[in-house]
């Protein structure tokens, strides 16, 4: 589901990691390698680690695409409380809209399908994908689940 959520709602967090960069083309594969990184050190299930980097993938370059005249972009991930949080924030002013699940989507489109399959990976997961705006801009949250691989 895609919501409005309430930034005071953060369940405490034990790891936290963030990145601040200019959302051009080059960021995208950059800021992959690094949320992989930090996965692989917090022995993220590969399932797992793989639908967020999904997820961090289509939102960075969402940025990029619609809010890239706008400032930073800043990425973050979190663990805590039993949650997996990956964080997409930019300065772009307008806030993106989830397609219907079942809407038709144009097969000669070019675009229109990355936050519905973050939306349908999250969901898959059991987590939720939400948007925040603020006075600077917004921020795009998935969270997870944090399941653990067996030492």
């Amino acid at each position: 589901m895609l919501t409005i959520a309430d930034p005071s709602a953060v369940p405490a967090v034990r790891s936290f990691v963030h990145w601040v960069s200019d959302p051009v083309a080059a960021s995208v594969p950059q800021v992959r390698s690094r949320v992989r990184a930090t996965l692989d050190g917090w022995r993220v299930p590969v399932e797992v680690a793989d639908a967020l980097l999904v997820a961090v993938s289509e939102l960075v370059g969402n940025v990029v695409r619609h809010a890239g005249g706008a400032g930073r972009m800043r990425v973050a991930v979190a663990e805590g409380g039993g949650w997996l949080r990956l964080e997409v924030a930019d300065r772009g002013s307008g806030l993106p809209r989830l397609p219907a699940p079942r809407a038709e989507v144009d097969p000669e489109s070019e675009g229109g399908r990355g936050l519905l399959m973050v939306h349908l990976l999250t969901a898959e997961l059991g987590g939720e994908l939400s948007v925040m705006a603020n006075g600077l801009g917004k921020a795009v949250r998935v969270r997870v689940p944090a399941p653990r691989v067996a030492s």
